[in-house]
């Protein structure tokens, strides 16, 4: 296992190891979290198996802008669309309509849930590797999320980008824009969300 600052190369690298299906622990805004490329089914079994996590709990998606939504999502509503430029970069993952063919691990019942991270090392991941990638927390079922690159060094990661020592934060609020539902209380209180229209 590798554990890299962030740097140009440290993400390129990161990127390759995606490519080859492999799993990197890399710092968000809240937590570290696992990414493996969301289209490759055998990186995505290793996960879970990272995680000593079954398949059935659905795992979120981080990308660097909107313009990386289109390979995962459909395209978004006006009130989805203007929940991502209030709050994004940020702690808002939203639930959206899922492009056909992505696994029942990204997408059950036809729903993505998918944020654009307040986390520039996050994003910057995501631009290296060209696209979306997985955001569960780096961490084995059941146990706290990590908050340091020690904690995020899991058997079966190969690659850990060390951003420090996060400081305790809220997670993520999880919300459908298009059915107002919040289905996890999280940093953007759902007053704020209401408040879109």
């Amino acid at each position: 296992m590798r554990v890299l600052a962030p740097s140009p190369e440290a993400f390129a690298e990161a990127a390759q190891v995606l490519r080859a299906g492999g799993v990197v622990a890399y710092p968000t805004e809240t937590v570290y979290g696992l990414a493996v490329d969301p289209h490759n089914a055998d990186a995505l079994t290793r996960l879970f198996e990272v995680k000593g996590r079954p398949d059935t709990n659905p795992l979120l998606l981080i990308v660097d802008s909107p313009l990386q939504l289109d390979a995962v999502a459909l395209p978004l509503s006006p009130r989805a669309r203007r929940c991502a430029e209030a709050f994004w970069p940020g702690p808002l993952s939203l639930v959206l309509a899922a492009v056909p063919g992505l696994a029942a691990a990204i997408a059950p019942a036809g729903k993505v849930c998918v944020r654009c991270p307040g986390s520039e090392v996050a994003r910057a991941l995501c631009t290296a590797f060209g696209g979306a990638v997985t955001s569960t927390s780096a961490n084995l079922s059941g146990e706290p999320p990590a908050t340091d690159a020690a904690g995020a060094s899991l058997a079966g990661v190969s690659l850990v980008i060390d951003g420090g020592a996060l400081p305790p934060s809220a997670p993520s609020t999880v919300y459908d824009p298009d059915t107002g539902t919040v289905f996890r209380a999280g940093a953007i209180a759902a007053e704020a969300l209401e408040a879109i229209g």
